[in-house]
């Protein structure tokens, strides 16, 4: 492999507005870039000068009604600025530890980027990609040696193609893609990595966007860790340095004065914690517990989804009842009875234990099944929803852990629901419930799928059991009948615990419909992976549990036999 001391070029074009550009052909060192933290002399002209202020605001929307932010999310820090460079080149050019390759996932696409890589790299490349690599999934990454290029490693990522119809899923995985190939970088302990534009204009992704994408999650990596260098590599070709030039004093402000624009001029959504898109606004939104689903009784006719042909039923847990059995003992119980009383079930006031807490202490006379008259069901469900539809349901509309996500191969809505996303002990249960009502009603008239994602949620997800129970007694028949299958993906004891004290004792016919899956992937035989939106957390924590292609789907359009 070359040595990086041995090609460095003596040769660039001085700096034009922190983005530094190559004379020649010749390899370029790390050291020969512009950081971008380096001010130029307040004399320069305009035309060479960084964009100030006032600059920003014609080609930023402003908030007319004031910043946005009270205080800045990404403050100055020289430290950082000092540690990335925006330069227009060639990445195959670079003497870095690590370059980016944006590829498909048979890291054959042919765009500017990957030609000259593998032009540079040698047939050597080739090889290991089509024999040592093969395939790599969207929003993932694979690495190679660099072979003849200056670079010591290639880590290739699989860019996604945006559609306006599912941005939100476009956006969390080209945040995926930046994060993992700088967590990989990382992994690999290499301290100089450089970025190509992974949203390349053929993947049809509003530039703008995807540089907020880029920047922001640049950002807080080099937050977290503070030896690494960052170089964004953009094509001159595709003359997308000017939008970087514009927005990276939002995320990397060089002085007091952008810091302070910068509150004006960001939008709302400056990402989680490591950059990802948060998007509230535009992910629907339907405030709905975890545990709802298990426990709607399903008809008599219910039919079997594409899922059932490959894996069956997969939630009777024989480990769980022994370990109920241990704390409930034996005995003739309450919920024998099957009495319901409506007064009982009122929805504002107390939250009472968590459910876990409610069955290990109370047993099963904790957990009665209430029926009440389906006249009433339906007059108290006719009130809620005309209360849905008038009041004020905007504290809990924006949260998003459960939203409408395109439909499955029988052409049934999904409601994806994220389990860590519900701030159980933070919220208003009863508008909770409205929100859900006003929400699911035109929705569940047909049938439906729910996908429910366990996915790093904790105890303080949780809803209380009461609560459960009063969803549970007040949705009328229309949302247990055509419920069609309800998929747990990434189960822990505790829900595979709960799906079978509902499915036993509140609604056994369910049982068919309940599908415990241990990565998103088996969900694909079921649901196509493009009408399927998810945060970017969950794929990332899907793929460090699991790894990657863990599963081959089969899938089945045809309508099942019920």
């Amino acid at each position: 492999m070359r040595l990086v001391s041995d090609i460095y070029n003596e040769s660039i074009e001085p700096s034009l507005g922190g983005i530094t550009k190559p004379l020649t052909q010749q390899y370029v060192a790390v050291e020969q870039l512009t950081p971008w933290g380096s001010k130029e002399d307040s004399s320069s002209s305009s035309a060479t000068s960084r964009p100030r202020t006032a600059d920003y605001h014609s080609h930023i929307q402003c908030g007319a009604e004031g910043p946005r932010h009270d205080a800045s999310p990404f403050p100055w820090d020289d430290q950082i600025n000092q540690r990335i460079v925006i330069w227009e080149g060639d990445i195959s050019l670079l003497a870095v530890d690590a370059i980016t390759n944006t590829t498909d996932e048979t890291l054959t696409e042919k765009n500017r980027v990957s030609k000259k890589i593998f032009g540079r790299a040698g047939t050597a490349l080739t090889s290991a990609v089509v024999h040592d690599v093969g395939r790599c999934k969207t929003g993932e990454v694979c690495v190679t040696p660099g072979f003849f290029l200056p670079a010591k490693y290639i880590i290739h990522t699989v860019g996604p193609i945006y559609s306006e119809k599912y941005h939100t899923a476009s956006e969390s995985t080209l945040h995926s893609c930046y994060r993992n190939v700088l967590y990989k970088a990382k992994e690999l302990g290499l301290r100089t990595i450089a970025l190509c534009d992974i949203s390349s204009v053929q993947r049809n992704f509003p530039p703008d966007t995807a540089a907020h994408i880029a920047l922001r999650t640049i950002r807080r990596f080099l937050e977290q860790y503070r030896a690494e260098i960052v170089i964004v590599c953009l094509d001159p070709n595709e003359q997308r340095g000017g939008i970087y030039e514009v927005l990276a004093p939002l995320y990397f402000p060089r002085d007091p004065l952008e810091e302070q624009s910068a509150l004006w001029q960001l939008p709302k959504d400056v990402g989680g914690a490591y950059g990802e898109p948060q998007l509230a606004d535009r992910q629907i939104r339907i405030i709905h517990n975890p545990q709802h689903a298990v426990m709607i009784e399903a008809d008599d006719d219910s039919d079997t989804s594409p899922h059932d042909l490959e894996m069956g039923s997969d939630v009777e847990y024989n480990n769980i009842n022994l370990s109920l059995a241990s704390h409930l003992g034996g005995g003739t119980h309450s919920f024998t009875h099957m009495q319901g009383d409506l007064d009982r079930q009122r929805l504002l006031g107390d939250r009472p234990r968590m459910v876990y807490e409610s069955v290990v202490d109370d047993g099963l006379e904790g957990i009665e099944h209430q029926e009440s008259s389906p006249l009433l069901v339906d007059c108290e469900y006719e009130r809620l929803l005309r209360r849905a539809k008038t009041e004020d349901l905007s504290e809990v509309s924006g949260i998003g852990c459960l939203y409408q996500s395109g439909v499955d191969r029988l052409g049934r809505p999904v409601i994806v629901f994220c389990g860590k996303w519900f701030p159980a002990h933070n919220i208003d249960l009863e508008k909770a419930l409205l929100y859900l009502i006003y929400l699911l009603d035109p929705i569940v008239k047909g049938d439906y799928v729910i996908a429910y994602f366990h996915t790093l949620t904790g105890s303080n997800n949780y809803p209380s059991l009461q609560w459960l129970k009063d969803v549970y007694s007040i949705l009328p028949y229309k949302y247990k009948k055509n419920l069609k299958a309800f998929y747990i993906v990434h189960p822990t004891f505790w829900t595979k615990m709960m799906t079978w004290w509902f499915t036993t004792f509140m609604a056994p016919a369910i049982k068919t419909k309940v599908h415990s899956l241990p990565g998103v992937e088996h969900l694909y035989s079921a649901i196509a992976k493009d009408q399927l939106e998810i945060p970017a957390y969950i794929t990332e924590y899907d793929m460090a549990t699991n790894g990657i292609h863990y599963f081959q789907p089969v899938t089945n359009t045809s309508s099942p036999a019920s």
